[in-house]
């Protein structure tokens, strides 16, 4: 009598796997073989022999892998879709009850629309004394209005001795919503710009911040917790000594061999390995204007490939940091 089969279904044992190897030496092994060794068939390393039924063939282990981890990767997703989905239904409930996030930590609050979002920011404004943080990767023309609402907030802040430092992405130094900004504001508000920004944040007086919480920033995450605040401000105050001033005088950097700065950063990426469409949403340019310094790029140091691209630009030292 055989013993019952006790290993996890995603397990296979010493004699299914000797059956497995004797099945690939062979070609095909008995189906009653196979009877003592289960794991086999349930993880589909073996099938029946269409031209002999009571046969059994090894299908290749890399195929087998491939389906299982396919399966797996569809159930993750369909669990992912179930949080959203649950995250959509709860949050009404959560700012009816002023209930915080399934944490149960009473310094995180999910923010369910942009209306509550903006409400938020307005009330943790109104008390703020000390200093506005800010990271705005992309400034949009379609936020005309939120730009309005911001102003008057900000003003207010400026207005009660407080200052405010913003970071935004090279591309965005030379919108009109951003320089119109800091026309308009009086007091201490200075602006500063990277090649590159985290996501979206605000932190007011290092006491609560803001960050998105879902991918299409229709929710918000409230944050107070200190250690969270202070990590925050910390990468905030990092990022803002790397930054470049906005002021005019400040927007040509020199260039080394003919490479702009924006070539440089670029080329960071490239030999990181990233495709277009990555290097220019990182860059906060369209694809078509990171093609176009791609090819520069490419001129400048003579390739003529990618592969030939990535070489030139390890050999040509840019990516070294200036002294």
């Amino acid at each position: 009598m055989t013993e019952a089969h006790t290993h996890g279904a995603e397990e296979l044992c010493a004699e299914g796997l000797s059956l497995y190897v004797r099945a690939l030496r062979d070609g095909r092994v008995p189906a009653e073989d196979a009877e003592s060794a289960p794991c086999l068939a349930g993880l589909g390393l073996l099938h029946p022999d269409e031209a002999d039924p009571g046969r059994l063939r090894p299908v290749a282990p890399a195929s087998v892998l491939n389906r299982l981890l396919r399966r797996s990767a569809e159930r993750i997703a369909d669990e992912r879709r179930r949080e959203e989905r649950l995250e959509t239904a709860f949050a009404p409930l959560l700012r009816l009850d002023g209930s915080r996030t399934a944490a149960d930590s009473p310094a995180l609050t999910v923010l369910g629309d942009k209306e509550r979002i903006n409400e938020a920011i307005t009330e943790a404004m109104a008390d703020a004394t000390d200093e506005l943080l800010a990271i705005q990767p992309n400034v949009s023309p379609r936020s005309v209005e939120a730009q309005a609402v911001a102003l008057v907030r900000d003003q207010a802040l400026l207005d009660r001795g407080g200052r405010i430092r913003t970071l935004y992405q090279h591309t965005q130094r030379h919108k009109p919503l951003v320089l119109a900004r800091y026309e308009q504001l009086r007091g201490d508000a200075e602006a500063r710009t990277l090649d590159e920004v985290t996501d979206r944040l605000i932190v007011v007086d290092r006491r609560v911040a803001f960050i998105p919480a879902s991918r299409d920033r229709s929710l918000a995450l409230e944050v107070r917790h200190p250690a969270l605040i202070d990590y925050f401000t910390n990468v905030f105050d990092r990022l803002w000594h790397l930054a470049v001033p906005m002021h005019p005088e400040a927007v040509q950097r020199p260039s080394m061999n003919g490479i702009s700065q924006r070539q440089r950063a670029i080329a960071n990426l490239l030999v990181e390995g990233h495709t277009d469409a990555v290097i220019a949403d990182r860059l906060g340019m369209n694809i078509r204007t990171a093609r176009v310094h791609i090819a520069k790029l490419a001129a400048t140091l003579g390739s003529e490939s990618r592969a030939q691209l990535g070489y030139l630009i390890g050999q040509s030292g840019i990516l070294a940091p200036p002294e």
